[in-house]
């Protein structure tokens, strides 16, 4: 753990400081839109939790991830760098894990921080004095499906990250791979029976789905830990 957390402070560092405060323009960027203009655009719309509201908490941050994940590998060996974090006394998995963790927690802590912000807006000024909150249950599985969607993002980045030689080829294979997934999931839901939908409550929806990107999600980190070799890495 304290190795994991080692390199989640390495990778902090290298995302909130390495590029100053040109470091700062994509989270204020993303809080600006998730946090402040759609929420106020939305209004009370916003804290109901509408399945427009949960695909923009998802998609942007996911959208963040796999817009610099491929980093992670790809420009450590770019910069001549991944030798160096190779060669030191952290254990595989340490390293591929805290890398992992720091992309979540970044993309991840952007929409919560989004989520709270936009509630608090909407309360000051879209309510006329009527304080609201998200449904609780609602609230709850929006939270875990961010976060289950982005350890996907990130799993799938660093497994691309470790097979390709520059950050532009893993950036243009994630953002293949999010196309066809996305319409793999459209063509899935097509070829379910329209009777097996409309039995289903919102919340249940949002269970398989929770479901179906937990399987995904331990597929593809199992395969990311599996694949991360030192001694391949430092070969290739």
């Amino acid at each position: 753990m304290s190795d994991i957390l080692t390199i989640v402070w390495k990778e902090a560092k290298d995302v909130f400081f390495q590029g100053g405060w040109r470091s700062l323009i994509r989270p204020l960027f993303v809080v600006g839109v998730m946090g402040i203009y759609l929420p106020l655009q939305l209004g009370p719309q916003w804290v109901d939790l509408t399945p427009l509201s949960i695909v923009l908490l998802l998609w942007i941050p996911f959208f963040v991830i796999i817009s610099f994940i491929g980093d992670v590998i790809a420009g450590e060996r770019e910069r001549h760098t991944l030798e160096t974090l190779l060669a030191s006394r952290m254990p595989d998995r340490a390293i591929l894990l805290g890398k992992v963790v720091t992309t979540v927690l970044y993309a991840w802590g952007m929409g919560v921080l989004s989520l709270l912000l936009g509630l608090v807006l909407v309360d000051l000024f879209r309510t006329q004095g009527n304080w609201m909150f998200y449904p609780l249950g609602l609230f709850v599985d929006a939270i875990v499906l961010s976060l289950l969607v982005n350890v996907l993002g990130a799993s799938a980045g660093v497994l691309i990250s470790l097979r390709v030689s520059t950050v532009r080829q893993a950036q243009q294979i994630l953002s293949v791979g999010t196309i066809v997934f996305v319409f793999g999931i459209i063509f899935a839901l097509q070829a379910v029976p329209a009777n097996v939908v409309s039995s289903l409550t919102y919340s249940q929806i949002l269970l398989v789905a929770m479901a179906v990107i937990a399987v995904l999600d331990a597929i593809l980190l199992g395969l990311s830990l599996v694949s991360f070799q030192r001694s391949r890495l430092i070969l290739s």
